[in-house]
């Protein structure tokens, strides 16, 4: 089965696009940017960096791509500001050489098959001195829903172990992205911890997202009979720490990277 599995919009702005919403926030007010930059997109989704970069950034346009049809619907459907999107892969964007100011990338690096052909791309669409920079979620140790999850999952099935995201992704630390950033020529490199609260109303509210079939997690628990489902969602009550009314908060954690393309 495919554990990667990016189609259905909806479901995943309730399981992460509200989150990496929240992100993209902090992570557009790190680096220092002009009024009136081209920006792209790279691995858009439904859009969440886009929309923030179009609130916040002043830009001139913003062209969001995603290879999902599906996740570019749903970020047409909700887009203000100066923006468009097309579906393309991020290892082939349709943008001639140094034509933006920016290129990002918002939770997609550690999804493509060859990361460093991605960057390569975001690299070749900016102009010199322009701004390449992602953020990625830290699966491993500092993204507290999905290290929750995984645990849990685990503890339900031992074969979970071989998809736990924190092992599949050793892309998603610091020293590999520094690394990524480094190798793909750009200068003035930075990696940047970026840290949202995540709260939820009740177990009903963390569990229901992972029940829309979206993302590796998800996409599990769709393959699970019902009762080792009832299982993992009983680890997870267990082990996810709880306000006295009920209510979850969690901490996640995302490393920003970015770097120029040289002058």
């Amino acid at each position: 089965m495919e554990f990667d599995v990016w189609e259905a919009g909806p479901a995943y702005e309730r399981y992460m696009g509200r989150w990496s919403r929240r992100v993209a926030e902090r992570f557009t007010a790190l680096a220092g940017h002009a009024d009136g930059m081209r920006w792209l997109d790279v691995g858009c989704g439904t859009g969440a960096l886009t929309a923030v970069v179009a609130a916040r950034c002043r830009p001139r346009l913003v062209l969001g791509c995603d290879r999902s049809a599906g996740f570019v619907e749903t970020a047409r459907a909700t887009a203000r500001g100066p923006v468009s999107f097309v579906v393309a892969d991020a290892t082939a964007l349709p943008v001639a050489d140094g034509v933006c100011d920016a290129a990002v990338s918002g939770l997609a690096l550690n999804f493509l098959p060859e990361p460093a052909a991605g960057v390569a791309e975001m690299a070749r669409a900016v102009r010199p001195g322009g701004l390449v920079a992602a953020y990625v979620w830290d699966y491993a140790e500092g993204m507290g829903l999905l290290r929750h999850f995984w645990d849990a999952a685990t503890t339900a099935d031992p074969a979970a172990a071989e998809l736990d995201e924190g092992r599949r992704f050793p892309l998603c630390r610091p020293d590999p992205l520094h690394a990524l950033w480094s190798e793909a020529d750009l200068h003035e490199v930075r990696v940047t911890p970026v840290v949202v609260p995540m709260v939820f109303a009740d177990l009903s509210d963390l569990w229901s997202p992972f029940l829309g079939g979206q993302g590796p997690a998800p996409a599990y628990v769709a393959s699970l009979p019902p009762s080792t489902r009832d299982r993992l969602r009983d680890a997870l009550d267990t082990s996810v720490p709880k306000q006295p009314d009920g209510t979850i908060t969690l901490t996640a954690r995302a490393w920003a990277v970015s770097g120029t393309r040289p002058r």
